[in-house]
């Protein structure tokens, strides 16, 4: 259902793009806080015992061992294939981007710091988790994550979200195909156009790392491996079942039963929620078999409302507090997913929820973020296990 926002003064928090008032802005524009804090606040009252789920898990570091073992084995046994042969190309599609995504969801769940209880370990293992995917993006992925939490939704802070240029040039139906085949590098490269990273050693630890291993990887198995990796890193990202997740997650796929008329004021016309006590979904869950494959990711209402509850036990909270998750919105197939949303003219890059601002500084103290003060401040725990109180987290936002 859609509506026409009254006349409304700018938040005076977070301005930080000038497409708010821009005629050509479809995106659903929210006026409330995001709702995972408060939905965690409520579970945690109704179930105190839910505490006891957050920390790391260590079956984790054998799983990633495990998958870059399996890595590493194909790139050595394909290292006399040709680059774009059949059996390269469908092992790098079956086998190499599953588990690359398998990987790219490691790292996700280590910079929550559940691998390790302490977070220079988590760091580092993050590192190792990454050399098969051949670029290195693990150091960076975390604080641009970890605002994604603390900042959902939040214009010009939450680099999840697609810009109005993406929106608008890949509004069609060729658009959101291209989308979703070169997801990955949209999903690379716009963090960086958003807003930059401090560089520290974990960073450069991380280059220096990866351009070892890549070059020592080309020097013993050859150039054929190495494109195997990177290739397997692409696919992972574009046309495959387990990247249904990075749309599922987020996008909006509620149907609007009214058109939106103009506003007399000088706001754009916006999507909004059908009333402030139904808010616009902006959180879905699936709850489907590729799971085992991705660290329970699909669980995502659960695992923003507890990021420091490890994949093992997701769905344990799930099962502990079900009544708050019984009606969300959830997903039955990634791969109807991007069906969808390439398909359905009513679903695009355009239905993401945003929000002018809610994003809350991490450690920062009472008084963060305005008036409400401790209200609008996180500690570090709710964006992981293990982070040193009251601490600052570089690069997070």
């Amino acid at each position: 259902m859609t509506a026409t926002l009254p006349a409304r003064e700018a938040p005076p928090i977070i301005q930080t793009k000038a497409a708010r008032d821009s005629p050509d802005d479809q995106f659903f524009w929210a006026y409330t806080e995001e709702p995972h804090r408060t939905r965690r606040q409520a579970i945690i009252k109704a179930h105190p015992e839910v505490t006891k789920l957050c920390g790391p898990e260590p079956f984790t570091k054998y799983c990633v061992v495990a998958v870059v073992a399996l890595q590493l084995s194909c790139a050595y046994v394909l290292r006399n294939t040709p680059i774009f042969s059949l059996p390269l190309c469908l092992t790098a599609y079956i086998i190499g981007a599953t588990a690359n995504q398998n990987l790219f969801l490691a790292i996700h769940e280590i910079s929550h710091n559940l691998a390790f209880r302490t977070p220079i370990a988590n760091r580092l293992f993050a590192v190792f988790a990454n050399l098969p995917i051949g670029v290195p993006y693990s150091a960076a992925f975390r604080p641009y994550h970890l605002t994604h939490h603390k900042s959902l939704g939040v214009d010009g802070l939450d680099t999840d979200l697609p810009t109005s240029l993406e929106a608008f040039f890949l509004d069609s139906i060729l658009g959101k195909a291209f989308f979703c085949t070169f997801q990955i590098l949209f999903y690379a490269i716009r963090p960086m156009m958003v807003y930059s990273l401090p560089i520290t050693r974990i960073h450069m630890f991380s280059v220096l790392t990866q351009i070892a291993f890549d070059y020592l990887l080309i020097q013993k198995l050859g150039y054929n491996a190495f494109a195997y990796l990177i290739m397997s890193s692409f696919l992972a990202g574009s046309l495959h079942p387990c990247a249904g997740h990075f749309i599922a997650e987020h996008y909006v796929f509620e149907k609007e039963t009214t058109k939106s008329s103009s506003s007399s004021s000088s706001s754009a016309t916006k999507k909004n929620s059908p009333s402030p006590a139904a808010p616009l979904p902006e959180t879905y869950s699936y709850y489907g078999p590729l799971n085992i494959l991705t660290y329970n990711v699909g669980l995502h209402n659960e695992h923003h409302d507890f990021p420091a509850i490890p994949w093992t036990r997701l769905p344990v909270l799930h099962e502990l507090a079900k009544e708050f998750y019984a009606d969300l919105p959830k997903h039955d197939s990634w791969v109807w997913v991007i069906w969808q949303f390439i398909w359905d003219k009513e679903v695009g890059l355009w239905c993401r929820v945003k929000r002018m601002e809610g994003g809350r500084k991490v450690g920062a103290g009472a008084g963060a973020g305005g008036e409400d003060g401790d209200a609008k401040t996180w500690s570090t725990d709710e964006l992981g296990a293990g982070e040193v109180s009251g601490g600052m987290i570089p690069g997070v936002r």
